[in-house]
C-alpha cells in the first residue's frame, strides 16, 4: 500500500539523517492528514491509493508552478528546493503516460463513446480520468482532448 511505503521512505530517511528527503517526506504525510481529516465528515472514500495519489499529484503540480514562478523571478534557491521536494513526490506517484499514449488512449475512448465534437468533451474527459487519472496530468490531458476535436 503506498501509505506504508511513504510512512517506511520516512523511516529510512530518519535512520539515513537525509534531512531534506525527510522534510519533503513529512510534507506529503501532512497533505495525507489534512485529506483524512477533509474525508472524515465527507461520504465514505473509495481506493486509499486513489486518494493518496491525488494528493501527490497536486502536490507535484504546485511544486512546477513555484519552480517557474522562482526561476523567472531569479530565485533559484528556492527553485532547487522546490526540485528536491518534486524529485521526492515523484518517487512515490505512478509512472506517467508519454504523450503518444495519452493521445492513443483518447482517441480509443472517443471511438468507444462516439464523440465526435467539442461539446463531447466532458464525457471523453471523465472517462480518461476514471481510467487513467492516475497516469495522467489532467491539465495536460483536457489539452490533448481540444486538440483532438481541434
Amino acid at each position: 500500500m503506498l501509505r506504508d511505503s511513504i510512512t517506511q521512505a520516512q523511516k529510512d530517511a530518519m535512520k539515513a539523517r537525509e534531512k531534506g528527503r525527510l522534510a519533503a517526506i513529512r510534507l506529503i504525510l501532512a497533505k495525507i492528514k489534512d485529506k483524512d481529516i477533509e474525508l472524515r465528515t465527507a461520504q465514505p472514500a473509495g481506493d486509499d491509493d486513489a486518494i493518496i495519489i491525488d494528493v501527490l499529484q497536486k502536490m507535484a503540480k504546485q511544486r512546477r508552478e513555484s519552480i517557474t514562478l522562482y526561476e523567472q523571478g531569479g530565485r533559484q534557491e528556492l527553485a532547487d528546493q522546490e526540485k528536491s521536494e518534486l524529485a521526492v513526490i515523484e518517487e512515490f506517484l505512478p509512472a506517467q503516460m508519454s504523450e503518444e499514449e495519452a493521445s492513443a488512449a483518447i482517441a480509443s475512448i472517443k471511438a468507444e463513446l462516439g464523440a465526435d465534437s467539442i461539446k463531447d468533451m466532458g464525457k471523453v474527459m471523465a472517462e480518461l480520468k476514471s481510467r487513467h487519472g492516475t497516469q495522467l496530468d489532467m491539465s495536460k490531458a483536457s489539452a490533448l482532448v481540444k486538440a483532438s476535436f481541434g
